[in-house]
């Protein structure tokens, strides 16, 4: 595993095409690089779209489960107007402060992908109140340069037709990577590292069980039906995680930093996670001198907080990559936070620390 390695995975994984409910670009990617390495016992994909993975150990002292979601925000056509712009509906957890002006990506009948650009009215034409408000997403439109309903229609777009906010992948100093959807490819990206780091390392006692689910931004739907299926005595769910480490903000409310390793929950909104999967995280972290941080509760919530009351109940935590301006097509993050979460949840399934 090097970092050249991780930037290309995660370039790779940043720009595929999959919002909520329409993950298939994204799953099929995965589940042939499973196969095609040879990264586990079994793979498969369920009738949800979650791509279902085992690593199957002799000793089967444990079945832990590692869960990264395959879904990123998004929005749907709702209506087409007669002039050819577009009304949509958000899908997921949007900052609407941040729509007016960005280019988006919209997904054809036939897969083609169009390009187009969100608008709103004019600001030389609102009045000085207007401008103070935050303009709600039904005052805004899709632009896709087209001038009829039936261009439109013609081109494969029609109401349900998916897209979202669109930036190219980009390198930046010290290590640094832009993108789309690192909610949640990055944790995708950590989960077929660790897979091919335990490909290649010596026979584990535990049971190894993988879970790339989909609709987590749509209520962590995958989650529930791939735990219930994988039967897990323990789960990690691995994702990213806002990095407020910016001006403005005390350091009593950033929830983690940037640079400073994998961010280990205590609790977030959707679950308090399990004192004993921390300590085993933490001992090994220390054992094995690998750095990490904890994330100050209460933020987010993640797949884990589902995944916990699947059948009799599954002691659960979660692991995060810090990533700034996530929920953006313009999310920013360090490769060597993303090579040392993959360390960490290595060293949790070897347990040198031995807990």
């Amino acid at each position: 595993m090097d970092l050249e390695s991780i930037k290309n995975l995660q370039k790779q994984l940043s720009n595929l095409f999959g919002v909520s409910g329409f993950e298939d670009e994204v799953s099929n990617f995965i589940l042939n690089m499973i196969e095609n390495e040879n990264l586990a016992d079994k793979t498969w994909k369920d009738p949800l779209g979650n791509v279902l993975a085992i690593k199957e150990s002799s000793e089967d002292q444990n079945r832990i489960l590692f869960d990264a979601h395959t879904d990123e925000i998004g929005f749907m056509v709702s209506y087409i107007e007669k002039s050819g712009f577009l009304r949509f509906v958000l899908i997921g957890g949007w900052d609407i402060r941040i729509l007016q002006g960005q280019a988006v990506i919209l997904k054809s009948q036939s897969g083609e992908l169009l390009h187009g650009i969100i608008g709103s009215k004019p600001p030389h034409l609102t009045t000085a109140t207007e401008r103070k408000k935050i303009t709600d997403a039904t005052q805004m439109y899709i632009d896709l340069g087209m001038s009829s309903n039936e261009e439109v229609i013609k081109a494969g777009i029609d109401i349900g037709t998916v897209g979202t906010l669109y930036d190219p992948f980009e390198d930046f100093p010290n290590n640094m990577v832009r993108g789309k959807a690192f909610d949640d490819r990055t944790g995708c990206n950590v989960l077929l590292h660790l897979m091919r780091q335990l490909k290649e390392s010596s026979p584990i006692n535990d049971t190894i069980l993988f879970n790339f689910a989909v609709q987590e931004e749509f209520g962590r739907i995958g989650a529930v039906t791939g735990a219930f299926k994988l039967k897990p005595t323990m789960a990690i769910a691995v994702e990213n995680t806002t990095a407020a480490d910016v001006p403005g903000i005390k350091d009593s409310q950033i929830p983690v930093f940037i640079g400073k390793g994998p961010a280990i929950t205590v609790a977030d909104k959707s679950i308090i996670c399990s004192p004993h999967i921390n300590k085993r995280l933490i001992e090994n972290a220390k054992f094995e001198k690998l750095s990490y941080q904890i994330k100050k509760p209460m933020y987010g919530l993640t797949d884990a907080g589902k995944i916990q009351l699947t059948r009799e109940g599954v002691p659960s935590s979660v692991v995060s990559v810090p990533c700034r301006y996530i929920h953006s097509p313009t999310s920013l993050l360090k490769l060597e936070d993303i090579a040392n979460t993959v360390r960490l949840l290595e060293a949790f399934v070897r347990n040198p620390a031995n807990l």
